[in-house]
């Protein structure tokens, strides 16, 4: 890359990182009050989770599409993060987006803290377990009503309660 092109690309970049929406944001403003959070140090989290929940959770990365169970999860329950069991969202919140990933068009107020993601050079809102700190996935605003958002989740970053039944 020669010295123009890098001045362009630097410049464009910080212009975005400038006029970008505040870069962490409560995901909702509920009057609720916070979540207590969960500290645990590297190796602490790798006795909880397995490997691959780990990396997902706790190095921000993503399971291949089509790869979770719970992407074809349709029964009446709470997913709750893997991590902290912290409860994130609701059967009635989830939708077939066929993405391949379990996807929701909302989440529980107060459940998750977002923040813009640079890994594929354009802003993206990745968001974190309100908790833990967990990386569950990222929203886009692609999603049905009456949000029109798109929360796309990590299968392996959830754990899906089924609500009990009663008699």
């Amino acid at each position: 890359m020669n010295r123009r092109a890098f001045i362009i690309q630097s410049g464009t970049f910080l212009a975005v990182l400038l006029t970008a929406p505040h870069v962490l944001a409560k995901a909702t403003k509920t009057g609720k009050t916070p979540v207590q959070k969960i500290m645990r140090s590297d190796d602490e989290w790798k006795q909880v989770l397995s490997a691959e929940q780990y990396h997902i959770l706790r190095k921000e990365g993503t399971e291949r599409a089509f790869s979770s169970p719970l992407n074809k999860e349709y029964g009446k329950g709470t997913y709750v993060c893997a991590g902290c069991d912290l409860e994130l969202f609701t059967s009635a919140m989830k939708y077939d987006s066929g993405t391949g990933w379990p996807s929701f068009f909302e989440t529980l107020p107060g459940s998750v803290e977002t923040k813009l993601d640079f890994k594929l050079i354009l802003p993206r809102t990745e968001y974190h377990c309100a908790r833990c700190g967990g990386h569950q996935g990222h929203v886009f605003k692609d999603g049905p009503k009456p949000t029109g958002k798109r929360w796309c989740n990590n299968g392996l970053a959830l754990r899906f309660i089924p609500e009990k039944e009663t008699s």
